[in-house]
């Protein structure tokens, strides 16, 4: 028994526990062995199996629940003004950039950038494109 839930629990810590809440669940519950459904020993496996995957279910959803309170906690430290500023910079970046460029090539980013389209309807749309 304590080589299978060893197997499906992964932890010597775990096993050990469940092998022994499955021996007191057999003391306690006894009675309620049937020898027509099979044998002694399959009941005992099934019974410490059945624990054994409560157990590791009961972990990953630990695990799970702690994992999305990190990341709630970290997004908390999220630094709003600075990310404003840091937005607001590239976004004048981006405009001067623009403003540099010729008519012709700020109407080929924009069409391409800000209006999705693709280099080749940018293309014959501004009738540059090869024939």
């Amino acid at each position: 028994m304590f080589g299978l839930v060893s197997r499906v629990v992964c932890d010597r810590g775990y096993a050990e526990d469940i092998t022994q809440e499955t021996y007191l669940q057999v003391w306690r519950t006894a009675a309620s062995f049937d020898p027509g459904k099979g044998s002694a020993t399959t009941w005992l496996l099934t019974l410490a199996h059945r624990r054994a995957v409560d157990r590791v279910r009961r972990e990953r959803a630990s695990f799970a629940r702690e994992f999305d309170y990190g990341i709630k906690a970290v997004g908390r430290e999220f630094d709003e003004v600075a990310e404003t500023v840091e937005n607001t910079l590239e976004q004048q970046a981006v405009l001067a950039g623009l403003d540099s460029l010729s008519a012709a090539q700020r109407e080929a980013i924009t069409l391409a950038y800000y209006q999705g389209r693709t280099y080749a309807e940018v293309a014959h749309y501004l009738g540059i494109g090869r024939d």
